[in-house]
């Protein structure tokens, strides 16, 4: 009688089918393992993209809650070009922006920004002191002369006595414009002028007649008035050219540090690291300063002066706000 046919596979053969099988699982397992690496790491690639490799993946800055910086003018070109940067550096911003002075600083007190850049101390100071609140600079960007522009005269003699000349009506650019034409010899203000000068220091000698406009409103008026003074921010909208400017003050004179403008924050948000961050940013990419140049026309001179030297100016106006 022939020998049955085994049922099983003898001692010997079974140990190397069992370590077969064992190299197989492992196998497979890195392969699992291997897969799921590559599409984790793929996931997060693709939620950071554009963000830097240091991205802040939670709290200010983040993409659930990037930064909200509020401006005036958010499309100048480099305001882009600013956020591309802060993006490179893991920093989520979001711009608004604003075609009224007198909104961005309310918006920061209430907490619907983080940040705003539009204003320079001494308008900080005056918003201060009448809505009694206490946002703080943060970092310097620039000075920008502040023109006097016409469509009707190219040189400031030919503007007739008695004519009207308009201004912006908001206390900090009204007193520097007016200081602009009594420079030109438009008008005489009481007391020689100051920072905080009104449309009542307009002395009756004076050769023009002064009214106030919002701001805004100052360049759309040029056809019914001899000339205006316009604000930075509005004369290219304006169809205007920085260089046929009447005149100007001298944003590189040490008596203009008051009209340098910032960036703003909270007081309890003053040491914030990403802001602060966000101030380097600006004041050190070249293709944002290159651009904030273009837009003023060459006109803008950039400062990084100390925060420190910031905050005791931004004191010294509000002090004498205060006494007024």
């Amino acid at each position: 009688m022939s020998a049955q046919t085994p049922l099983v596979a003898p001692p010997k053969k079974r140990g190397r089918l069992y370590a077969l099988i064992a190299v197989a699982v492992l196998v497979v397992v890195a392969i699992v393992i291997a897969i799921t690496v590559a599409v984790g790491n793929s996931g997060s690639s693709d939620t950071t993209a554009g963000a830097g490799d240091n991205a802040i993946t939670s709290g200010l800055g983040s993409a659930d809650q990037p930064v909200k910086l509020g401006v005036v003018g958010a499309s100048d070109p480099y305001w882009d070009v600013f956020s591309d940067a802060a993006a490179d550096a893991g920093i989520a911003v979001e711009i608004s922006d604003f075609t009224d002075y007198a909104q961005p600083n309310p918006a920061l007190t209430e907490g619907d920004l983080d940040l705003n850049q539009f204003q320079h101390i001494i308008y900080l100071a005056q918003y201060n002191v009448s809505a009694e609140a206490d946002v703080t600079p943060i970092g310097a960007t620039a000075i920008y002369p502040l023109g006097l522009y016409s469509t009707k005269y190219t040189s400031v003699d030919d503007i007739q006595e008695g004519e009207t000349v308009a201004v912006p009506s908001d206390a900090s650019n009204l007193a520097r414009g007016l200081l602009v034409l009594q420079a030109s010899g438009l008008v005489e203000l009481e007391d020689g002028g100051s920072p905080f000068s009104t449309i009542d220091d307009v002395l009756d000698t004076s050769k023009v007649e002064v009214i106030t406009l919002e701001a805004a409103l100052t360049p759309t008026s040029l056809p019914d008035v001899a000339a205006a003074i316009v604000n930075n921010d509005f004369v290219e909208d304006a169809g205007l050219a920085f260089e046929d400017a009447l005149a100007t003050d001298d944003p590189a004179d040490a008596s203009a540090q008051p009209y340098i403008n910032i960036f703003a924050a909270r007081a309890e948000d003053k040491d914030n690291e990403v802001l602060l961050e966000l101030v380097e940013i600006f004041q050190n990419t070249k293709a944002v300063t290159d651009g904030v140049l273009e837009v003023s026309g060459g006109s803008a001179e950039l400062v990084k002066t100390p925060v420190a030297e910031l905050e005791a100016s931004l004191k010294t106006v509000e002090e004498a706000y205060a006494a007024e």
